[in-house]
């Protein structure tokens, strides 16, 4: 029965039951009466309900249901419940989109999660955490080079990315969480790619540095120490800078910027973080980016959001086995069918963004 999708894509939508009955076209009553699964909207009320609350009516009938758990949004205290409600109702349609997909191949296209083996039991200070994100690095047989696509990376261990439309929720910066035993990551779509990257890094500390730090430690410092490391490890940043600065050029900065895909504030951040620049010029840097106000943006082009290939890969892949077909394909993409077989014919071929 419909009734609970139906309630959360109408808390989502932020409308009453009044409200979306005047749009729909029949009474608050009959909307109620719905949602109760007391009674089915007919095929026309159906589609009605649908173009209202901005999803397909396939939505209505998806067999896959999911729960979140042990959600931690970043910054969850200064979002509005509404929104929240919306983010959480875009973010199960996702997943269960996802869910849905993978249950159709005969055996998990997706690798279970690990964490990398040899982590220490305990860590007790900011600075081990440098040495945590290299053993990552080298467990996971990364280097110390950039990372080109974290978003990939991610998936190809075991954690699922998706993306909202987070473009008007400045005070939403992440999500992490676990569906069944599953880590989940939650980004903004439209975010610039650095701050993408950080918030991924971010929660893979949070998942990593999980029951291992002390006391003392602070759990979203420790996060943010962790996503810098990774992101730009201290063999790196010493190659790059040296050992020891004075004082620090913008431009410098910047080109590091676009290399690692880190913010020049997170990498003047490492070399304080390093010891490479003393705490008062890096005190007089952060007041300098507040008066240009580059802490809101940054000088230069934006780094472009990275693409989410990993969900449109499966979609394909299901296709081409005849797991699936157009239409079932048309709707896990969110497309017309028209508009679908266009996209598969190659005749729209701009790569597939975050889901």
């Amino acid at each position: 029965m419909i009734g609970e999708r139906l309630q959360r894509a109408r808390k989502a939508a932020d409308l009453s039951l009044r409200n979306l009955a005047e749009q729909v076209g029949v009474s608050h009553t009959w909307i109620n009466k719905f949602e109760k699964d007391q009674a089915m909207p007919d095929s026309k009320t159906l589609l009605k309900l649908g173009k209202v609350l901005g999803v397909r009516s396939e939505y209505f009938f998806r067999p896959e249901q999911v729960t979140l758990s042990q959600v931690e949004y970043r910054k969850k205290s200064t979002l509005p419940k509404k929104r929240l409600q919306a983010i959480t109702h875009e973010i199960l349609d996702h997943i269960e989109r996802r869910m849905e997909l993978e249950d159709l191949f005969p055996q998990p296209p997706v690798e279970t999660f690990r964490l990398p083996a040899g982590l220490p039991d305990r860590v007790e200070s900011y600075s081990q955490i440098e040495e945590v994100a290299n053993h990552t690095r080298r467990e996971w047989d990364l280097g110390m080079n950039p990372i080109p696509a974290l978003i990939d990376l991610l998936e190809m261990k075991g954690i699922r990315v998706f993306c909202v439309d987070a473009r008007n929720d400045a005070k939403f910066d992440g999500l992490f969480a676990y569906v069944a035993d599953a880590p989940i990551v939650v980004v903004g779509k439209y975010w610039p790619g650095d701050r993408q990257r950080f918030t991924l890094a971010h929660e893979l500390g949070h998942l990593i540095l999980a029951n291992r730090l002390s006391e003392n430690l602070d759990l979203e410092k420790a996060g943010n120490r962790f996503a810098g490391a990774l992101l730009f490890p201290d063999v790196s940043v010493k190659k790059y800078l040296g050992a020891k600065r004075s004082s620090l050029e913008s431009r410098e900065i910047q080109a590091l910027k676009y290399e690692f895909g880190l913010s020049m504030f997170a990498i003047i951040r490492r070399a304080f973080d390093l010891e490479i620049i003393k705490e008062s010029y890096y005190s007089n840097l952060a007041i300098h980016f507040r008066m240009k106000g580059w802490h809101k943006n940054e000088p230069g082009e934006q780094i472009k959001p990275e693409n989410e290939n990993i969900f449109s890969n499966l979609v394909f892949h299901a296709l081409a086995e005849e797991y699936i077909g157009d239409s079932k394909a048309a709707e896990l993409l969110s497309l017309s069918l028209d508009n679908f077989r266009r996209y598969r014919s190659m005749e729209e071929i701009n790569a597939a963004p975050c889901q």
